[in-house]
């Protein structure tokens, strides 16, 4: 602009010189004005010969004329071509401008999950958080984002009822599907959960571990925004209405694979090794094409931590490791224990402890394990729901290699590495 400012005095000055009239009387030659003669006027010292052509001087004032408005026609164009430049540059900057700042203040609510309250303290809260939301790892969703995906926590949306907390179904604008846990709020125990799964989750990258896709803080609320798994739990589809129909002997054993290699990764491939501590099939969650993935680290402890002597007791009852409720030692053996117990629920269809006439318990281990020793009786413990569609050859191979005596036989186990041979 300041460009298109300096050329108007220019254009002002040289516009009225460049049209100013010219003087075309022709000028007469060299000539000594003293010597006059009797032919003409005193003033006329040139003779008829000697005059200069009239037509010369016509064409000479024509072509000036015909320059003067060329170069004029010229300066009007190019001026304002620059001027058309320099609007379009405002323009552009102007638009530029405002983009960046609009997305910056969109940054700024993104980053402030908590309306009416300071990040301060919640950052001393969940000082874990801190680390989280400086590396980018997981989003801080908006609480309104939530109410408006899930019809404020209509209960018509609700899938299922965690240890901490109900999960709703959400339905994002984006026709994105995904489950959120609220947590109740005002129980530390929870709060503690909560921040020790955002840490946990933020950090896996498995595909047979549940994404994390963003979390929230309302007031004394958390939420956490899983990615949809479509076909619930495995207790649903082993123990709720479908009673397994849906799962025939080769896609149990695919589940079992699945869940397999998510211990592997959580025992052998995280640096620190993490031990999720509350293993069980709830918790392990399947998507539109029954893929297992491992779900609910609010419990889960990483390995620097196991030396900590304020680590509870935790669990479910049928799926704890005899020792650690014998002496309270914390293994990662404490997680194939509850994987030998999946592994019952899948084979036999039964629940792990079930209520028997009369009020008393009996656990599926307690019931299995004698028939497990019988090869006669083994077809008959099967679930009868994969019995027919299943071959035998299979179910004695897995008999007779012996991992579930000695996944669930207590202090005698085996390296969860070894049992792919027979899981796959």
């Amino acid at each position: 602009m300041k460009v298109f400012i300096l050329l108007i005095p220019i254009w002002v000055f040289v516009t009225p010189v460049l049209s100013a009239p010219v003087d075309v009387t022709p000028q007469p030659p060299n000539a000594d004005p003293a010597l006059p003669t009797e032919k003409g006027p005193i003033f006329q010292v040139y003779s008829d010969k000697d005059a200069p052509s009239p037509g010369v001087a016509e064409l000479k004032v024509v072509h000036r004329q015909d320059l003067n408005k060329k170069i004029l026609i010229s300066l009007i164009v190019a001026s304002t071509l620059l001027a058309g430049i320099l609007l379009f540059s405002c323009c552009f900057w102007i638009y530029r401008l405002k983009t960046l700042k609009k997305s910056t203040e969109q940054g700024h609510q993104k980053a402030e999950p908590v309306k009416g309250l300071s990040w301060g303290p919640i950052m001393a809260k969940f000082p874990s958080l801190k680390a989280v939301g400086r590396k980018g790892l997981v989003d801080v969703i908006e609480y309104q984002l939530l109410v408006a995906a899930t019809d404020n926590f209509n209960e018509k949306n609700a899938i299922g009822e965690g240890r901490v907390g109900y999960v709703y179904k959400a339905q994002f604008n984006d026709n994105v599907q995904a489950a959120v846990k609220r947590i109740r709020g005002g129980e530390q125990d929870a709060e503690k959960e909560f921040e020790n799964e955002v840490d946990l989750l933020s950090k896996f990258q498995h595909q047979n571990v549940i994404s994390l896709l963003g979390y929230c803080i309302h007031n004394n609320a958390q939420f956490l925004v899983y990615e949809m798994m479509q076909n619930g739990s495995l207790e649903f589809q082993l123990h709720g209405p479908p009673r397994g129909s849906a799962l025939g002997w080769h896609l149990r054993m695919k589940i079992a694979l699945d869940v397999a290699r998510g211990l592997e990764y959580l025992h052998e491939r995280c640096n620190p090794p993490v031990i999720h501590r509350d293993l069980k099939s709830s918790n392990v969650l399947l998507d539109s094409n029954f893929s297992a993935k491992l779900s609910d680290f609010g419990l889960a402890i990483a390995g620097w931590n196991l030396t900590k002597s304020n680590v509870k007791l935790s669990g479910t009852l049928g799926y704890v490791a005899p020792e650690y409720l014998l002496d309270g030692k914390l293994t990662d053996k404490s997680d194939v224990y509850a994987f030998g117990i999946i592994l019952l629920e899948l084979l036999l269809g039964r629940r792990p402890v079930e209520r028997l006439e009369g009020g008393q318990c009996q656990s599926i281990v307690t019931w299995a394990m004698p028939q497990l020793t019988d090869r006669s009786k083994l077809p008959n413990i099967v679930d009868p729901v994969i019995r027919d569609g299943m071959d035998l050859k299979h179910l004695y191979q897995v008999r007779e290699s012996g991992s579930f005596v000695k996944l669930l036989l207590p202090f005698f186990y085996f390296n969860l590495q070894n049992q792919h041979g027979w899981v796959i």
